[in-house]
C-alpha cells in the first residue's frame, strides 16, 4: 500500500532522471508492489525507442504540458489528452520535438 500523503507542494521534488535517456521523474508515491504515480518529464528531441510496448500493469497518462507524437499511429497528442493502457495494450513508440510534461499512474490489474 502507498504511504498516506496529504497535500504537499510537488514542485519541491527533484526531477531525478530515468534509466531511459532523456526522461525524468517526480515520483509523487511508489508501493513496492509497482504501484506508481509520478510526473514524467520528457526533453525535446526524446524518442522512446524504436519497438512497440507493452507491459504487465494499467498505465493512465494525462498530457500536461507539451506534445507527444505516437510514430505508429502517426498521430501527435497534446495538453489535455488522456490514456487508459489496460495490460498488454500495444503502444507507441513515441516521440517528442519540443518535449513534454505528463502525469503517469501505474497499478496493478488484479
Amino acid at each position: 500500500m502507498k504511504d498516506e500523503k496529504e497535500f504537499f507542494a510537488t514542485g519541491e521534488l527533484a526531477w531525478v532522471d530515468t534509466a531511459a535517456d532523456g526522461i525524468s521523474e517526480r515520483v509523487l508515491s511508489r508501493d513496492p508492489d509497482g504501484t506508481l504515480t509520478r510526473l514524467a518529464r520528457w526533453a525535446p528531441g526524446t524518442l522512446s525507442g524504436e519497438e512497440i510496448i507493452r507491459h504487465e500493469y494499467v498505465e493512465e497518462v494525462y498530457l500536461l504540458e507539451g506534445e507527444l507524437t505516437d510514430l505508429t499511429l502517426e498521430q501527435t497528442f497534446r495538453p489535455g489528452d488522456y490514456a487508459c493502457r489496460p495490460p498488454g495494450m500495444p503502444h507507441g513508440p513515441y516521440r517528442t520535438a519540443t518535449g513534454c510534461i505528463m502525469l503517469e499512474i501505474r497499478y496493478s490489474a488484479r
